[in-house]
């Protein structure tokens, strides 16, 4: 079976964004792909962070009662991970070591220390890879779920 991808809080705010529909579209064909796979992952800062900005950063937000129903819905529907002390320290060292800015090295900590070795944002560089963990821009035109491994 491929491996597992971690889900950027982007891809997520994308689904809900009616302003955006190229993105919504493919955030939701990414999402629904790998909800039937069993392959995405989430973690614990990317649904706080969905919650913030599907509340406040949209063009039409969603009420927090509605946003609330779907942060419980995800966790339901996805595996959840944990931001730990060690994801915090390791986090750390990717703003020292790889410049990478804090909340954006918490992805990265997440993905690299649950062994996860694709994260999927438009947030860094297409293809770029930081100690093992590489990211793939799900809204550009090359992007295609199915060839990850």
């Amino acid at each position: 079976m491929a491996g597992e991808v971690l889900l950027d809080t982007n891809v997520l705010v994308y689904a809900y964004d009616r302003a955006e529909p190229g993105k919504q579209r493919r955030a939701l064909d990414t999402l629904r792909r790998l909800v039937s796979s069993g392959r995405g992952r989430l973690s614990a800062q990317v649904l706080a962070e969905f919650f913030q900005a599907a509340t406040s950063k949209i063009r039409a937000p969603l009420s927090s009662a509605d946003a609330y129903g779907q942060v419980a819905a995800l966790i339901r529907a996805w595996p959840v991970l944990p931001i730990t002390s060690l994801v915090v320290l390791e986090a750390a060292r990717g703003v020292r070591d790889h410049r990478l800015g804090y909340w954006d090295a918490q992805v990265w900590a997440t993905a690299r220390l649950n062994q996860i070795a694709v994260v999927l944002s438009e947030d860094f560089a297409d293809g770029h890879v930081v100690d093992g963990v590489r990211f793939l821009n799900p809204f550009s035109r090359a992007f295609d779920l199915a060839s990850i491994g």
